[in-house]
C-alpha cells in the first residue's frame, strides 16, 4: 500500500510516498519549572504543547504523526535531551498504524539522552502492525549517573476487530538502554509475519498483543517485584515480572489491549510513586 492509496486520490496524482520526518527536542529547568528550551519538527512529525496538569516541574508533551500512518519507505527520526533535573511524560494523540508495505520497510529511530537527576516517563499509545507489514524500529537511552528513564511499548499485530492475523510481513524491535558506557539493559524483538509463529508458543501462541514496560535507573526492591506482579489480575493472557540490573521489566501476552493497559499503568502507577514521588496522573489524550 502507497500514500497515495490511503489518502483516495487517483494515481496520476503527483504525492510523495514516503516521509523522511524528524523531530527534536530539548528539555531544561528553568527555576522549579521544566521548560522546553528547544524545539525542531519536520512533517509528519510534531508535537501539541506542554501541558503542566501536575504543577511546572513535570512537562507534558504529546507527539503527532500527521499522516495518519506509516508506511514502507518511511523515515521517522525522534530525538529527545533531558538537560540536568528536567521532568518530562512524552506520549501520544494516538494508536500507531503501520500499514502493508509495497516491499518497502518503515523505520523508525528514537535517541534518548536523560541528564543527572532528570527523568523521562516514555509512554506512547499502542502500535498497531497491519498484516504485510515491514516496520523496524529502535531505541536507545543513555542515562547519566542519578538519571531515570521508564517507558512501554503495546503492539497489536494486525486488525483483529477485522479478523486480520499477522500472517506476512516482518516486526522488529530494539531498545537499548546505557549508562556512562555500560550497558544496562539490550532487549531485540524480532516476529516473522507467519502461520507458524502467529500460533507457536516461541511466537504470539495465538495472541495478537504484546506489551513490555521497563523502568531504568536505580535497584528495584524484591518486595516491589512481587508487587506488580500481584497487580496482574487478568484472565485474557499472561504476565511476568523480573527484576534487572538497575531497573524493573514486565511483559504481557493476550488477547486484550484494555487488559494489558489497565495492568501496564497499574505497574507504572507503582513505580512512579514508590521512585520518583508522584501521585498518579493519566494523560487526557488516552480516553480512558
Amino acid at each position: 500500500m502507497n500514500r497515495t492509496q490511503l489518502s483516495g486520490l487517483p494515481t496520476s496524482h503527483p504525492v510523495s510516498s514516503n516521509w523522511q520526518g524528524h523531530l527534536e527536542l530539548a528539555y531544561g529547568r528553568v527555576g522549579q519549572a521544566t521548560q522546553m528550551i528547544h524545539s525542531h519538527m519536520q512533517a509528519p512529525l510534531k508535537v501539541q504543547r506542554s501541558l503542566y496538569p501536575e504543577g511546572e516541574e513535570i512537562c507534558h508533551t504529546v507527539m503527532l504523526h500527521t499522516a495518519g500512518g506509516i508506511v514502507g519507505g518511511d523515515r521517522l527520526a525522534v530525538k529527545v535531551h533531558l538537560q540536568p533535573e528536567a521532568q518530562v511524560l512524552m506520549t501520544t494523540a494516538a494508536a500507531h498504524k503501520i500499514y502493508r508495505t509495497n516491499g518497502q520497510e518503515a523505520q523508525q529511530t528514537s535517541q534518548i539522552q536523560v541528564a543527572a537527576a532528570a527523568c523521562l516517563e516514555w509512554l506512547p499509545q499502542e502500535t498497531i502492525v497491519f498484516d504485510q507489514a515491514l516496520y523496524r524500529q529502535a531505541t536507545r537511552i543513555e542515562l547519566a549517573p542519578g538519571a531515570q528513564w521508564l517507558g512501554w511499548e503495546l503492539t497489536r499485530f494486525g486488525r483483529t476487530a477485522r479478523g486480520e492475523q499477522f500472517l506476512a510481513g516482518e516486526w522488529r524491535s530494539h531498545t537499548e538502554v546505557w549508562q556512562q558506557g555500560k550497558p544496562l539493559w539490550i532487549d531485540r524483538q524480532w516476529l516473522p509475519g507467519s502461520q507458524e509463529t502467529f500460533y507457536s508458543p516461541h511466537g504470539l501462541t495465538g495472541c495478537p498483543i504484546v506489551g513490555s514496560f521497563a523502568y531504568m535507573g536505580q535497584d528495584v526492591s524484591p518486595d516491589l517485584v512481587e508487587q506488580a506482579r500481584a497487580l496482574w489480575q487478568g484472565d485474557r493472557g499472561e504476565a511476568g515480572v523480573t527484576r534487572l540490573m538497575a531497573g524493573l521489566l514486565c511483559r504481557y501476552r493476550g488477547a486484550s489491549t484494555m487488559a494489558a493497559r489497565q495492568w501496564l499503568i497499574a505497574v507504572w502507577q507503582l513505580v512512579r510513586k514508590t521512585y520518583l514521588h508522584r501521585s498518579t496522573c493519566i494523560p487526557r489524550v488516552w480516553q480512558l
